[in-house]
């Protein structure tokens, strides 16, 4: 098979696809009959031939797929007028820490945000295939350890975790929590949560001291200036299940 048809089929493949395909996949296209590096640099010539098209092909932690240019959301979003749900910011907040301090307890992340957090919020993530428990502390109750999916890194257009922004500046991971919003539409209607609609969450200090069980999530009272968080302290994964992100397919 000549290259302009192989490229011809990888394409097809590829638009096709609902998921992104890793280069492994792509070899059964071929009976194996082509290497891991032939087909990279195919890929390599695609993305070439489309740079100017709305249409580009990008790698992310699953695979290689085809996806609109940034630049085409103003027009494509006239096909769907009604905007999509939006999460809380207490979700988002909840999400980022993951992100960059994973793997970590509900209890760190109460630590951090200095609030309860609701087991809704935790099993919302879940639900979207964000987040999942990849092992458990070895401390009192063993609680569970989370950390990011590579669904996550597909939802951001991420090939690995080394690719999310900095915190350097507080828009970067203002950045980061914007970009989900594109990914959130109907069929994920049931796991948003409106801000307006969340009833103010507890500080650890009112949680403790409260007699009912039902703890609300919601955006914190916090001072205007938040002080520098201390790192979190090492973190042990006795769970065999625990599992590293490969940063190439």
């Amino acid at each position: 098979m000549n290259t302009t048809d192989a490229k011809r089929v990888l394409e097809t493949a590829l638009i096709c696809s609902q998921q992104p395909l890793p280069v492994r996949e792509m070899r059964v296209l071929f009976n194996d009959e082509l290497n891991a590096d032939t087909i990279k640099a195919l890929l390599a010539d695609l993305q070439n031939e489309w740079t100017q098209r709305g249409v580009e092909l990008i790698q992310v932690a699953s695979g290689w797929r085809f996806q609109s240019r940034p630049a085409m959301r103003e027009y494509l979003d006239r096909l769907h007028p009604d905007k999509p749900p939006r999460y809380s910011r207490a979700v988002l907040e909840t999400l980022a820490i993951i992100a960059y301090r994973q793997p970590v307890t509900r209890g760190d992340m109460e630590d951090i945000r200095g609030v309860t957090i609701n087991a809704l919020i935790i099993k919302q993530l879940e639900d979207r295939g964000w987040i999942e428990v990849i092992g458990h502390r070895e401390a009192p109750g063993r609680p569970a350890l989370f950390a990011t999916t590579r669904q996550f890194l597909d939802d951001l257009g991420l090939e690995s975790l080394d690719q999310l922004p900095t915190l350097n500046s507080p828009g970067h991971q203002a950045q980061l929590l914007e970009s989900l919003g594109p990914q959130i539409d109907e069929t994920q209607a049931d796991l948003a949560m409106e801000v307006s609609e969340e009833a103010p969450e507890q500080t650890a200090e009112q949680a403790t001291e409260s007699a009912g069980p039902q703890q609300q999530a919601d955006a914190p009272t916090a001072p205007a200036e938040q002080p520098q968080l201390p790192p979190l302290p090492p973190q042990e994964i006795a769970d065999d299940k625990a599992q590293a992100f490969e940063t190439n397919p």
